[in-house]
């Protein structure tokens, strides 16, 4: 029951824009799933769902796109655990982590699939992030923050 259901949710939030848990209650109400909101509050951070910016400006669910959680997992504690410092200027993103470790740190953003961002590019311990605009450069320093303290 429990994987059909994020298997659901991961298909609602893939196919349209869901902003808050009650429209996603709705939406797997509507394919036959009823679910509490302390369940599917739990679903939602075993999945590791996030909230990103969509084209209409509001915020929606999003996921982590990766095949195997473990690594996902993996590949998250890599990240938090090597990333030293942030900043955003203008519309990138300089993330300064232990030295060897930026393209690890790297492969934890594109994982993200977060919506803004144009590419990252990776050093020894540099990492630049492109972004198409300030506000979406500022929701992804704010990502990058939450994933150092998580």
């Amino acid at each position: 029951m429990k994987t059909e259901r994020h298997a659901r949710i991961l298909e609602i939030i893939n196919s349209m824009d869901i902003e808050t848990q009650e429209e996603l209650a709705k939406q797997l109400k509507l394919k036959g799933i009823d679910v509490k909101q302390s369940t599917l509050s739990r679903d939602i951070k075993e999945l590791r769902l996030t909230k990103v910016l969509s084209d209409n400006k509001k915020y929606k669910y999003a996921s982590i796109s990766h095949k195997n959680n473990v690594k996902s997992d993996k590949l998250i504690k890599i990240f938090a655990q090597t990333v030293v410092n942030v900043e955003k200027v203008n519309n990138f993103i300089v993330i300064k982590t232990m030295s060897g470790s930026a393209s690890a740190a790297a492969e934890v953003l594109d994982s993200l699939n977060l919506e803004g961002m144009a590419g990252c590019i990776a050093g020894d311990n540099t990492i630049f992030v492109l972004m198409r605009n300030d506000e979406q450069a500022q929701i992804m320093v704010s990502k990058i923050i939450k994933l150092m303290n998580d």
